[in-house]
């Protein structure tokens, strides 16, 4: 069974003696198993979430259910062996456990009885099928579900071939229903049905609910809301799912006895949906109302609505960062978790007066969050020196109780020691970094330093034992040497006005953010300013080739999927609005801040060797910018290497080819900074040599 492959790469750390530190392998980092966003029933005695782990042979991230009742340990629930379980949510009852799978192909709606038995599905679309969510009465559920392909381009590429017109080729999503009977029988305790991943049947076994169409039209459903009375659904849609298309989402209602839609929110800018008041007479959403020039890096502003005369009021208007992503209004008040600097509390806003409160401050990040309606909550959080876990608590005095036991992974482990840093940038901005330290610190020697940045530009780093992805960052750790983690001008959680310090200052900024960081750790005597790495992926790409372009304090540079030359990445991106607004023109409009912010105009300086790692079919960053790039520091005569990873886009979404990426930096840095010619092993191993 699929659930079982990641146990080799467990064992070997269960295996060790108590108290003895091992450096884990790359496989063994990349097979760590995290946990996603909690569902609690409505009763507060079961919490379900997603556990995700490591296929190495069908070289995928597998995602599971996994349960905890009465909080007592979680156990895993779902076993597909082939394809994901996701989405879990309770029905209103708590005895019913619906969720999305792909083990047949296209996602299809699967529910499971709480008190044991198999999962199986009471759908059998053909198009793949999202964002499902149960009816207060318990015998409903919605969905949204792609639409059917379009006969009339089947008959068009069958003439001429395939071809497409920029910006159209996508397919629309819409919102269904679907009746839902409780005493449903599992249709594996019926001898017709093959399987239970199976729904071919003979004729006169249990028939399928037909699911019944609610919005169509020419746009797409993005998220969906029913009202807690029953009678009332919310609807975010916008014209297409391209990604510049969000900038246009508005919010409908339906009401469910009528069937009528009616706009409810429509402005200029993005406006998103979040959450029924309890009564159902108001509506909680965020927009950037008619902003269509700064949503990118500017505050989103948080509001609800009267259903009835369509007045909205503002709340939280003191909160000095982005609100948005997952908010739960309760009777005592509207529930979300956001970041503080290096801190994700829970706050909670009057949804009378509209100001604020912290409402729970530890573990020191907290991610995903769910409340049920007898007072208990459910949260996925992690302390600095922890991954993440999955805890239960009252909502009176919380206490919490952890149901997971994901730190058992790496409690053998030699992980990273994380401190919050902070030092004044070239232009007086206070920046903030991560600085991880091996455990064997010794603050009498000066170690080889590798600058990690993260994307964005709005990502966050944060401290954490394992920090990873395609750079080996424990492994670095573990051979001697510092890792710094910057916080950049741009990154979340520190307000508005930190956020918009690259505006028309892209790279330029962001170089001083780095290397005044270099500055301060060479100033308090840390660091061997004569070995030294820098690297990073999407805008912590862009800032590594700028970097390259700009400096020779990097004996070695490494650029994941970024950004050489803004005019060339303006054309050829799928966020054109991203630049607009960053740099506020366009090539033809203002040239010269193209010119500036371009890593590839400073290509006559460039002497780093540096290594470029790019998606074959990255639509965000587009490979022509990792060509250009490539073939300039070639023209200069700098030491350069192109990996292209094949079928993928702007990220490195699969088990082995992550692998690969880890051995290619782990080569190009040990070469650079250490003098070690190391070949990419072809044999399994554990040893990072």
């Amino acid at each position: 069974m699929k659930y079982l492959l990641t146990i080799p790469a467990i064992l070997v750390f269960v295996l060790c003696a108590k108290g003895q530190q091992k450096d884990p392998s790359f496989e063994e980092v990349i097979s760590l198993r995290s946990v996603g966003s909690p569902i609690i029933s409505a009763d507060g005695k079961t919490v379900a979430f997603t556990v995700r782990s490591a296929d190495w042979n069908q070289n995928e991230f597998d995602d599971e259910i996994w349960i905890s009742k009465n909080g007592g340990l979680a156990f895993q629930a779902t076993y597909a062996t082939k394809g994901s379980s996701e989405s879990p949510t309770f029905s209103p009852d708590g005895k019913w456990l619906a969720f999305l799978s792909d083990r047949m192909g296209k996602n299809q709606i699967f529910v499971m009885r709480l008190e044991g038995g198999e999962a199986f599905a009471i759908t059998d679309e053909k198009e793949s099928i999202s964002d499902l969510e149960w009816g207060p009465s318990g015998r409903k559920i919605f969905f949204i579900k792609q639409e059917k392909e379009d006969k009339k381009k089947k008959d068009e590429e069958k003439r001429y071939g395939g071809f497409a017109a920029d910006d159209s080729e996508f397919t629309l999503s819409h919102l269904w229903q679907m009746d839902f009977n409780p005493l449903l029988r599992n249709p594996v305790e019926l001898p017709c049905y093959q399987s239970v991943d199976s729904l071919k049947a003979k004729a006169g076994c249990l028939e399928l609910a037909k699911p019944d169409r609610l919005t169509e039209g020419m746009f797409t459903v993005t998220s969906f809301k029913i009202s807690p009375d029953g009678s009332k659904l919310a609807v975010n849609h916008q014209p297409n799912p391209l990604i510049n298309s969000s900038i246009k989402s508005d919010i409908s209602l339906i009401d469910l006895a009528t069937k009528e839609i009616k706009p409810l929110i429509i402005n200029a800018g993005s406006d998103a949906l979040a959450d029924w008041s309890p009564d159902s007479k108001e509506l909680l959403y965020t927009t950037s109302e008619n902003d269509t020039t700064s949503n990118f890096y500017k505050n989103s502003k948080l509001f609800a609505v009267n259903i009835n005369d369509g007045k909205s009021r503002r709340l939280g208007t003191k909160l000095d960062e982005d609100i948005g992503g997952q908010l739960t209004w309760r009777e005592d008040g509207i529930y979300f978790s956001l970041w503080n600097k290096t801190q994700r509390p829970i706050y909670k806003i009057n949804s009378k007066t509209g100001d604020y409160s912290v409402f729970l401050n530890s573990p020191d990040q907290i991610f995903g969050t769910s409340f049920s309606k007898s007072g208990y909550f459910a949260i996925n959080a992690k302390a600095s020196d922890q991954l993440n876990e999955i805890y239960i608590s009252p909502m009176t005095s919380p206490k919490l109780q952890k149901i997971t036991a994901i730190n058992d992974q790496i409690k053998n482990w030699s992980v990273a020691k994380s401190e919050v840093i902070s030092w004044k940038s070239k232009d007086g901005a206070t920046i903030e970094g991560i600085l991880h330290k091996p455990q064997d610190y010794d603050p009498s020697k000066e170690y080889p330093l590798l600058v990690v940045i993260h994307g964005g530009p709005t990502g966050i780093d944060y401290p954490t034992p394992v920090p990873a992805y395609v750079y080996p960052i424990v492994q670095w750790l573990n051979k001697g040497s510092l890792v710094l983690r910057v916080n950049y001008r741009g990154s979340a959680g520190y307000g508005e006005a930190f956020r918009s310090l690259n505006v028309k200052n892209l790279g330029v900024g962001d170089a001083w953010d780095v290397i005044s960081g270099v500055e301060y750790l060479d100033s308090k005597g840390l660091i061997d300013k004569n070995r030294m790495g820098c690297m990073g992926w999407s805008q912590g790409g862009y800032i590594s080739a700028f970097l390259t372009t700009t400096t020779d304090i990097f004996k070695a540079i490494s650029v994941g999927a970024g950004i050489s030359d803004w005019a060339t990445y303006y054309v050829n991106t799928d966020i054109h609005p991203f630049t607009r607004q960053y740099l506020k023109g366009t090539p033809w409009s203002d040239p010269e801040i193209y010119r500036k912010t371009s890593p590839i105009t400073y290509i006559n300086q460039a002497q780093t060797p540096t290594l470029i790692q790019h998606g074959e079919f990255d639509k965000r960053v587009p490979i022509p910018n990792a060509y250009e790039l490539l073939q300039g520091l070639r023209d200069h005569g700098v030491k350069s290497e192109l990996i292209v990873y094949k079928g993928f886009g702007h990220g490195i979404t699969k088990p082995k080819e992550r692998l690969a990426a880890n051995w290619h930096n782990w080569q190009w840095f040990n070469k650079y900074i250490w003098g070690e010619e190391i070949k990419l092993p072809i044999t399994e191993t554990t040893d990072n040599k």
